[in-house]
């Protein structure tokens, strides 16, 4: 059986905060949370080892660093072997302009964030993964704008159990 624990409200708050300033010093994050600065590492540690702080980093604005086209794309594989799947998994990790790529259930088999230059370099990203012997159809859902892009909510009331080791 795996052990499990669950988040306090200590652990919602450290986490909170951390969402909306991953540059956030010790001391000021203990402050906000009401933790002495040990304790406070301590648990952003624990948080850490356990999976739930999976990394933090900068969120950079593409279009200022000149990426003009930013699209989901939809893949349909020919089939669903766990070799063909490695493989596109594989090729796909290998494109710096593929931002994330999920694996889906369903219609698609994978949900792809890409940013390009321009629309014609949107294009010739779509052409190097019909080219992809695995690919049966593919599907390109620019984006005209960001309606909405938040944190996480860190639940209010006890969360589900977490599994930890």
């Amino acid at each position: 059986m795996t052990e499990h624990q669950q988040l306090d409200d200590i652990d919602r708050h450290i986490l909170s905060e951390l969402q909306n300033d991953g540059r956030i010093r010790n001391n000021e994050l203990a402050d906000r949370v009401g933790l002495s600065p040990p304790s406070c590492r301590r648990r952003v540690r624990a948080l850490r080892e356990r999976g739930v702080v999976k990394t933090i980093r900068a969120t950079l604005d593409e279009k200022q660093l000149g990426y003009e086209v930013t699209s989901f794309v939809t893949i349909q594989l020919q089939s669903q072997s766990q070799t063909t799947v490695q493989a596109f998994q594989s090729a796909v990790a290998d494109i710096p302009l593929v931002q994330q790529c999920w694996s889906l259930s369903g219609e698609a088999d994978f949900l792809l964030k890409c940013v390009a230059f321009s629309v014609e370099g949107m294009h010739q990203q779509l052409l190097q993964f019909s080219a992809m012997p695995s690919v049966r159809n593919i599907r390109s859902l620019p984006v005209l704008g960001v309606a909405k892009d938040e944190p996480l909510p860190i639940p209010d009331y006890p969360a589900a159990p977490i599994p930890v080791g």
